[in-house]
């Protein structure tokens, strides 16, 4: 599956209308916002079809997951939009990602916690809100909105340290441009979930954490709440630093402007787990018979040079190394 999809789902007393734009979207939120409401509507339409007095409007088929049997169930749900609900413990293992790596649907997971087996967005993290009524059958519209906007958590100005999610590619970069500009300390986390152990070992340091807001959905709501008590850490979330390459227009030709501005039109769920994934092989592809021959594990230094470096960190927006 790829692109977006619009639901709706009402009954004579709500309404949801709300888009899937990625393999993997989380619904977050207390008790009583309408989460579990949702996925029962779902699954009473699915079942019972018109006699459900639910009605569903989509252009992919929307199922209910849940239960000790799921891995039966999955096998048979295709080129679909997948909702589970909370309380569902298999989520949480890594038998349910390996699972679904390989399938076409969408999977749309209510829970309270993040799901770390899981790449997910962190802008396809949603809470439910009460809009008021809708229309002349005063029924209860209730919408999706986002818990998290990456690019509002910028910091202007010169870090102390930068914390970088990987020791591939982009943290070589940025290792690069940090002994360039002098007085900035650069260290790689060696993986999204250790990040926030090292942002907190010294929060009172001025830093700059970068990560692939791709695929940092779950490690999202922790270091929020560190940032709320230290407002000198700033993050940085492109989709991945391959996306950062390819938006500074670095790399010219093979469509990638256009790509850009609407990737899930171009990128398969069945092929790509995450849109990190895409734009890593997005990037080798257009650059394996050029000067700019790009590897994920070890940075080409023409990368480095500074009319390059230049262009993509004038791409990073809200972020100053120099």
């Amino acid at each position: 599956m790829r692109g977006t999809h619009r639901i709706i789902v009402q009954n004579k007393r709500i309404r949801y209308d709300f888009e899937i734009k990625r393999n993997i979207t989380i619904i977050r939120g207390d008790s009583a916002t309408g989460k579990t409401t949702l996925v029962d509507m779902i699954r009473e339409h699915f079942e019972n079809g018109s006699a459900s007095a639910v009605d569903l409007i989509c252009d992919k088929e929307c199922a209910v997951l849940d239960g000790r049997t799921w891995a039966g169930q999955l096998s048979m749900m295709k080129d679909s939009i997948v909702f589970i609900d909370e309380g569902n413990e298999f989520v949480m293992s890594d038998d349910f990602a390996a699972a679904i790596q390989e399938t076409d649907n969408y999977y749309v997971i209510v829970t309270r916690e993040g799901v770390p087996s899981l790449p997910y967005s962190v802008e396809e993290i949603y809470g439910i809100r009460n809009s008021g009524k809708y229309g002349t059958l005063k029924r209860t519209y209730n919408e999706l909105y986002h818990l998290y906007h990456a690019e509002k958590h910028h910091q202007p100005g010169k870090p102390e340290k930068v914390v970088v999610e990987d020791s591939n590619s982009g943290f070589q970069f940025f290792q690069g441009i940090c002994e360039r500009s002098g007085g900035i300390t650069c260290v790689s986390s060696q993986g999204k979930s250790n990040i926030f152990s090292v942002v907190a070992k010294q929060p009172d340091e001025k830093t700059l954490v970068i990560a692939d807001g791709a695929a940092f959905g779950s490690e999202m709501e922790k270091l929020m709440r560190l940032i709320k008590g230290y407002p000198n850490i700033a993050l940085y979330l492109p989709e991945s630093f391959e996306w950062l390459i390819l938006k500074s227009g670095v790399v010219e030709g093979g469509g990638i402007e256009e790509i850009l501005r609407d990737p899930g039109n171009d990128i398969e769920s069945r092929n790509y787990f995450s849109w990190e994934r895409y734009f890593t092989a997005k990037l080798i592809q257009n650059t394996q018979d050029s000067y700019l021959k790009y590897t994920k594990r070890q940075l080409n230094p023409v990368y480095l040079q500074e009319r390059i470096s230049g262009r993509i960190l004038a791409a990073a927006e809200g972020i100053s190394l120099c």
